[in-house]
C-alpha cells in the first residue's frame, strides 16, 4: 500500500494550477493568467514548481513588453534555479535573464549572461536554447554597432532554427536580420527578411498572443522599406505605430530607428526644421545607448540638412563628427573603402561575416576575405 505524501500532493496542485493559467494564457485571457500563476508564485513551495511558474511569468510580460516586470521575474528564477542545483534550470534562467536585459538595452550585460549560456553546454535542454541565446546575443551586437559579430550570432540562430524545424525562432531571427540589413541600408535584404518572416505560420502565433515586440520590429521594416521606395504617406502611419509600441514598451533602441525614419520622411518633404527635432530626440536616446551607428546616422542626416541650409558651421562639425563614427566602427568596405551605410548599397557577407560591397566581390572577386585573409571558397549563409 502506498503511503499518504503531503509533498507530491502539493506538486500536484502547483502543476494543475499552472496548467490552468497556461489554458487562460492561450486563450488570450492574459490578466486572469496572471493572478492564477502570481497566487502559485506566493503558495508554493515546490522549488521546481515555482521556477516553471516564473518563465511563465517571465514570457508572458516579455510579449507584453514589461521589460522591467520581465527582468524582475528573472532575477527570483535565476535564485530558485541556484537552490535547484540543476545545470538546465541555470541556462535557462540565464538565458531570461540576458532576454530582459536585451530588451531594456543593456547590451554589454545582455552579452554577458549569454556568454555564461554557451559556456553551460553539454545538457539537452542546453543545446536546445543555443539558437535563443545566439538571437540575442546578435540582437545585443547590434545594438551596440559590432556588425561582424552580430551577423555571426543571427548565423547560428538561423542554423539552429532550421536544424530544429523551430518556426518561431526562425520568424524573430528573420525580423532581426532585416532590420540589421535595413541599418546598413541593403534594402534588397531588408526587403526579404520581413517578408519571409510574414509568411511563416509563427508569425501568425505570434500575432494571436499579442506579441506586440514583434509587432513593432515588423511595423519598422516595412516603414522604412516604404520610406526607401519615397512612399511616405505610407510610410508615416507604420512609423507611429511603430514608435507607439516602443514607447509603451520601453525599446530605447526601436525608438532611435524609427526616429531616423522619420527624419528622412521629413526630408524628403523639405521639412527640415521638423527633421532636426526628430534628429535631437534621437541623438539623445543613441548616446545614451552607446549606439554608435545609430549616431554616425545623425551625424550624416544632419551634414545634409546643413549644407541644404548653407549653415558651414554646423556642415563641418558633422562632417567630422561622422568620419570620427567610420574610423572607429571600422564600417567601412575593405575592398574599396567606401563607408557602408551611407549610401544604398547592395552586400555580401563571406563566410567569416565580414560583408563587403557585393558589385566589388563581383568586379574584382577574391578566394579569401580582405579584412582576415580567411580562406572563402562560398557565398555567406545569409
Amino acid at each position: 500500500m502506498r503511503l499518504f505524501n503531503p509533498w507530491e500532493m502539493g506538486q500536484d496542485q502547483t502543476k494543475q494550477q499552472i496548467e490552468k493559467g497556461l489554458h487562460l494564457y492561450q486563450s488570450n485571457q492574459t490578466e486572469k493568467a496572471l493572478r492564477v500563476w502570481m497566487r502559485v508564485l506566493e503558495k508554493s513551495a515546490d522549488p521546481a514548481g515555482r521556477f516553471r511558474v516564473l518563465g511563465c511569468l517571465i514570457t508572458a510580460h516579455a510579449e507584453m513588453g514589461r521589460y522591467k516586470d520581465m527582468l524582475k521575474f528573472a532575477v527570483v528564477q535565476i535564485d530558485t534555479a541556484r537552490e535547484l542545483e540543476d545545470p538546465d534550470f541555470l541556462t535557462e534562467s540565464y538565458l531570461n535573464l540576458a532576454r530582459s536585459n536585451e530588451k531594456l538595452c543593456e547590451f554589454q550585460k545582455t552579452i554577458s549572461y549569454c556568454k555564461t549560456c554557451l559556456n553551460m553546454q553539454g545538457t539537452t535542454v542546453s543545446m536546445q536554447l543555443n539558437g535563443q541565446v545566439s538571437l540575442s546575443m546578435g540582437n545585443a551586437f547590434l545594438g551596440l554597432s559590432i556588425f561582424q559579430k552580430a551577423l555571426e550570432c543571427f548565423e547560428k540562430a538561423l542554423r539552429y532554427a532550421h536544424n530544429n524545424d523551430d518556426k518561431m525562432l526562425e520568424c524573430r531571427v528573420c525580423c532581426s536580420l532585416g532590420n540589421f540589413y535595413t541599418q546598413i541600408k541593403d534594402y534588397e535584404k531588408a526587403l526579404f527578411f520581413p517578408c519571409k518572416a510574414a509568411e511563416l505560420e509563427s508569425m501568425k502565433i505570434a500575432l494571436q498572443h499579442g506579441d506586440r515586440p514583434l509587432q513593432a520590429l515588423c511595423l519598422l521594416c516595412f516603414a522604412d522599406i516604404h520610406r526607401s521606395r519615397r512612399d511616405v504617406q505610407t510610410a508615416f502611419p507604420r512609423y507611429d505605430s511603430s514608435m507607439s509600441i516602443m514607447t509603451e514598451i520601453g525599446n530605447r533602441l526601436g525608438l532611435v530607428q524609427v526616429l531616423l525614419g522619420v527624419t528622412k520622411c521629413w526630408m524628403i518633404q523639405k521639412e527640415l526644421d521638423k527633421a532636426l527635432e526628430s534628429i535631437e530626440k534621437a541623438q539623445e536616446l543613441a548616446e545614451g545607448l552607446g549606439n554608435k551607428l545609430g549616431l554616425l546616422k545623425l551625424h550624416c542626416l544632419c551634414e545634409r540638412i546643413y549644407r541644404t541650409k548653407e549653415q558651414q558651421q554646423e556642415l563641418r562639425d558633422h562632417v567630422v563628427k561622422f568620419h570620427e563614427c567610420v574610423e572607429e566602427m571600422e564600417l567601412y568596405c575593405g575592398m574599396c573603402g567606401e563607408s557602408i551605410g551611407e549610401k544604398n548599397n547592395q552586400l555580401q557577407a563571406l563566410p567569416c561575416s565580414h560583408f563587403f560591397h557585393l558589385k566589388c566581390l563581383q568586379t574584382n572577386g577574391t578566394r579569401g576575405c580582405p579584412n582576415c585573409r580567411r580562406l572563402s571558397v562560398k557565398p555567406g549563409y545569409v
